[in-house]
């Protein structure tokens, strides 16, 4: 399954609908096509999607809405799932995912989702109504009509006295167990500041040395009752551990992240899954930042369409792209609002870091106003 454009209407935060398209919408170069994931004859993927704003943009909220796009499609619970917080007590919420199933056919669910107070002041979410269209992909004309459905009547529409199916989940269920299949989803959301070392048994040494190149051996041994840690660096002894907690104390964040990150990046690209990081530069250095971009940009080394999904502040990673349409460009006026970096700059051969940070594209640089009201009061405060 995969992905092909995501659409929410009734989001508090965002001022205007949210619409994000995961397939190339500019023209595909031959040139292009090594950096792209084919999916069948002209329509290809973007593999790395990029959304740049400033601080307090809106870029976390844009990736939970994401993460709770691709947990409806795997016929998980919203109220399970972490990111529904981007709901908040939504009277009506319509979140609509677009994708490509293992039969050739382009699906269409719109899955239409309330609020109910709860006694412990969170919220209860339910589905109000569903409905799912399909068409195969060899009667779509044009990229033009890829996810146009006007004209279709759906195949499945949710009945509100379904007797087997939970308020929470989505009617997809049964298409998923027809088709056999759901997505991978892996999401670092919660690691943007959180550095703890989940237990894995086999760490490869590829990844260690990529990372930390003093640091000979780092393993995990279970037992029954406990799991320690064998760390050792070169020409040291070796040092043994039994809380992965411990391991701060020896190892920097960005190691530690690394090995979280490097671990999934294997997995997304052995799935054709999808990796969501938020604030990918966050204790890496940018030369390890573009070289996971760089694996998922590689058609060869990608070959089963893994995506990675990202959020950053920094416009020097915008460079890495030949192409506009895998970047998005998030602002924060009176509401959350996400454009496609190729409905601004037309051209791809203009360098997208000079075009973000010159203030040309608008929103994207902090307002000078308020550089100059933060100055007089640093400067007033200075006796």
């Amino acid at each position: 399954m995969k992905i092909l454009r995501i659409t929410a209407q009734g989001l508090q935060l965002f001022k205007d609908d949210l619409d994000i398209c995961f397939y190339s919408k500019q023209r595909v170069s031959v040139d292009d096509k090594d950096s792209l994931y084919k999916m069948e004859d002209n329509y290809y993927l973007n593999p790395a999607c990029a959304f740049i704003g400033i601080n307090a943009s809106g870029k976390t909220s844009v990736l939970k809405v994401i993460n709770l796009a691709l947990s409806i499609v795997n016929n998980e619970p919203i109220n399970h799932v972490d990111s529904r917080c981007i709901l908040l007590g939504t009277e009506k919420a319509t979140i609509t995912t677009y994708f490509y199933d293992n039969r050739k056919y382009i699906c269409c669910l719109e899955t239409v989702i309330t609020a109910k107070k709860a006694k412990t002041e969170n919220f209860i979410y339910s589905i109000l109504s569903e409905r799912m269209w399909e068409k195969p992909l060899s009667s779509v004309k044009s990229k033009k009509y890829l996810t146009d459905f006007t004209g279709l009547e759906p195949i499945k529409i949710r009945k509100t006295d379904e007797e087997f199916l939970p308020d929470d989940i989505s009617l997809i269920i049964s298409h998923n167990k027809k088709t056999n299949e759901t997505v991978e989803v892996f999401s670092l959301l919660s690691y943007t500041n959180v550095n703890v070392l989940p237990f894995t048994e086999a760490i490869p040494l590829e990844v260690i040395a990529f990372l930390d190149p003093t640091i000979e051996t780092l393993r995990f041994e279970k037992t029954e009752e406990k799991i320690f840690i064998h760390l050792k660096f070169k020409n040291e002894d070796e040092i043994i551990l039994n809380s992965a907690m411990n391991l701060e104390m020896y190892l920097s964040s960005g190691t530690i992240k690394g090995i979280i990150t490097f671990s999934m990046v294997k997995e997304v690209l052995q799935s054709g899954g999808y990796l969501l990081v938020d604030e990918i530069e966050n204790h890496f250095n940018k030369e390890i930042v573009t070289t996971l971009m760089r694996f998922f940009m590689d058609s060869r080394l990608n070959k089963n369409g893994g995506t990675l999904v990202f959020t950053t502040h920094y416009p020097e990673l915008l460079d890495e792209y030949d192409r506009n349409d895998g970047i998005f460009i998030v602002r924060n006026r009176n509401g959350i609002t996400v454009e496609n970096l190729s409905y601004i700059l037309k051209r791809n051969d203009i360098k997208k870091s000079d075009a973000y940070q010159s203030g040309f594209l608008e929103g994207t640089t902090p307002a000078y106003e308020a550089y100059l009201d933060l100055k007089k009061n640093i400067a007033s405060s200075i006796h």
